[in-house]
């Protein structure tokens, strides 16, 4: 019998685990799919922000600032009419304040420092709250967070900027930009039923939208997302009850 080489047991070498890729590496992964939406929108906007008589770099102020898509498209006819600040504030307010409830399930807790925290609350986006908060997003660590909503955020104000500096190019007539944000809530929509098919939700958001239509044309907007949250608070006190009568009757 041949003896064994110096150092082995003469059992198979243990398999060197797989290389893991970077926080900046799987973020930048991550949000390619996201930015391929968010540059080419931030170039809708910037080509707005331009056409309402606006200087080019309020484009990048909006979205390095402000940084809020669906508030951005409303702040550029805001801006051009010189809207009160008051106005302004309680537009801002009532359009963003979904983001209350996204602070509830955002994993918030992995990010580490004070600097880090203040970064990603203030870079809670839809898209950034979508990506985070699935089943494939419960292991990132905190850098890996917040290296996406940099790079989300990357594409947002580069694509603002861009489509402002070349919306001369674009004609004055050019209908449907408007469009496109919401073309990107749809999309995300869809992706957040196909993940978790929860029909009551997207069936109360139509029927938010509907009432608010034909009750407060001239409002809808705030009308549909005040009905919406008064029916996800409603839903939510309601649950709890459900369950605890489902027992009783079994």
């Amino acid at each position: 019998m041949t003896a064994s080489p110096a150092g082995t047991t003469g059992r198979p070498a243990p398999p060197v685990p797989a290389r893991q890729p970077s926080d900046f590496r799987a973020a930048f992964t991550d949000s390619s799919t996201v930015g391929l939406a968010l540059f080419p929108l931030g170039i809708a906007l910037g080509v707005l922000v331009v056409h309402a008589g606006l200087d080019w770099w309020w484009a990048t102020a909006f979205t390095a600032l402000v940084y809020a898509g669906s508030l951005e498209f409303l702040l550029i006819g805001l801006v051009a009419a010189a809207t009160p600040l008051a106005h302004v504030a309680l537009t801002a307010f009532l359009v963003n304040f979904r983001h209350v409830f996204y602070a509830l399930s955002f994993p918030l807790h992995r990010v580490g420092g004070r600097l880090g925290k203040a970064y990603s609350s203030f870079a809670l986006t839809d898209e950034a709250y979508a990506l985070t908060t699935g089943e494939a997003a419960r292991s990132w660590s905190g850098r890996r967070i917040v290296w996406l909503q940099v790079l989300c955020q990357l594409y947002w104000v580069a694509g603002g900027t861009a489509g402002a500096l070349l919306g001369g190019l674009v004609p004055d007539r050019l209908t449907g930009l408007d469009f496109a944000l919401t073309a990107l809530f749809v999309v995300l929509a869809v992706d957040a039923y196909r993940a978790r098919r929860d029909i009551p939700t997207p069936v109360l958001a139509l029927v938010c939208a509907l009432v608010a239509r034909f009750a407060v044309p001239g409002q809808m907007l705030p009308a549909a997302l005040g009905l919406f949250t008064a029916g996800l608070l409603a839903r939510h006190a309601l649950a709890p009850r459900k369950k605890e009568e489902e027992p009783a009757r079994a």
